[in-house]
């Protein structure tokens, strides 16, 4: 049976998110996801919109097999008839429902490296469509963010279905500033980097390619970087969670790092030039999503937080730097969780998670849930 949550979600993903129009061929990647009522309810969204639904079900304990006992010519193969599909395609939407979220942790680093390197004009390919990514409620997921299924489905919905439209308008004016600027730095404990994005764009995220969402991005130039983070979240990469990780930059790349996990998080930096550099800076401003939840999906997007992504840059913001990775890491600047600020051409523009100049007030969360 559906929830009817769901079929609202659904609306919103292809009527706001992807705006599809008549003729447009939209691709639904369900991965993991048991629940075909809800893949259903995507593909009479399309329909009523007048699109062409294509529908593609997967399952990572199958990518786990594939990846482990397949060859390179298998992979190349695999990816030259889905990127011949995904030329095709007008909007891509990715729906995940991962029942073990380290299902694929065993895969041998050299066996995941080569699937990726033969997926990467595939990734590629999609992000030059309209495409979103959203998870379906699973035990897997609840359990990762402490929570009961019940108390996550409801966060789900809550923070997916919000008014995108109002945050939209109160993110222009920091997406504004920050295309205007020339150095960022950002200061917390344990951490002071600072960088250059002059001659980058800056781009409001508001709805339309992931949910829940809620960030300005841009990006480093990419030998601009220097100092040091410290991440105070765990964040994961391929099934495998590091605390603790403290990245010092010189120059651009990081020259030296610390984990509770500093053997794979060498494999990490190691998969290629670009994996040493960062393709994304990012500052999160949504109200609802007011927890961690082990999830980059959602804790990218807490307000009062900022986030660096190691690795590929994304083509509507291009740095020049290229990577098989785009690992994103989370650095909470609350009160709470220590403080912290960051500073726009030497202007304080936020303090302690909570934006401190008048054009950026309506970002805070009471006047987002107003």
């Amino acid at each position: 049976m559906l929830d009817p949550r769901m079929a609202q979600l659904a609306h919103t993903v292809i009527s706001y998110s992807l705006q599809v129009q008549p003729g447009e061929k939209v691709l639904i990647s369900a991965l993991d996801v048991k629940d075909m009522f809800a893949v259903q309810a995507f593909v009479e969204q399309i329909h009523a919109a007048g699109g062409l639904a294509f529908v593609e079900i997967s399952d990572y304990a199958v990518q786990r097999k594939l990846q482990l006992g397949g060859s390179a010519a298998q992979f190349e193969a695999d990816a030259s008839y889905k990127l011949a599909r995904m030329k095709e395609m007008d909007a891509v939407v990715q729906f995940l429902g991962e029942e073990n979220t380290a299902e694929t942790a065993d895969i041998p680093a050299d066996r995941r490296n080569a699937y990726q390197k033969a997926f990467q004009p595939v990734r590629e390919e999609m992000r030059r469509k309209r495409w979103i990514v959203l998870n379906y409620p699973t035990k897997a997921y609840a359990q990762q963010a402490g929570m009961s299924l019940e108390a996550y489905t409801d966060f789900l919905f809550k923070t997916c279905t919000m008014d995108y439209r109002k945050m939209s308008a109160a993110m222009a004016p920091l997406a504004s500033l920050l295309q205007e600027t020339d150095r960022v730095r950002v200061v917390a404990p344990g951490t002071d980097v600072s960088f250059s994005v002059k001659g980058l764009p800056a781009i409001a995220c508001d709805g339309k390619v992931n949910l829940p969402d809620g960030e300005v991005f841009s990006a480093p130039v990419r030998d601009s970087v220097n100092g040091t983070i410290a991440f105070n979240t765990k964040a994961m990469y391929r099934g495998h969670a590091f605390n603790r990780i403290s990245l010092t930059f010189q120059d651009g790349k990081i020259v030296s790092f610390e984990s509770d996990n500093d053997a794979r998080l060498q494999d990490i930096l190691e998969i290629d030039e670009g994996a040493r550099y960062v393709g994304e800076f990012a500052i999160g401003v949504n109200p609802y999503v007011d927890r961690v939840m082990n999830d980059i999906g959602f804790d990218e997007k807490i307000s009062g937080s900022v986030h660096f992504a190691l690795g590929d840059a994304y083509e509507e913001c291009d740095n020049g730097n290229r990577s098989m990775i785009h690992w994103d890491i989370v650095l909470l600047l609350g009160k709470e969780h220590g403080g912290g600020e960051i500073y726009f051409d030497d202007v304080l523009i936020s303090k302690d998670g909570r934006f401190v100049v008048e054009p950026l007030l309506p970002l805070n969360p009471e006047r987002l849930m107003e």
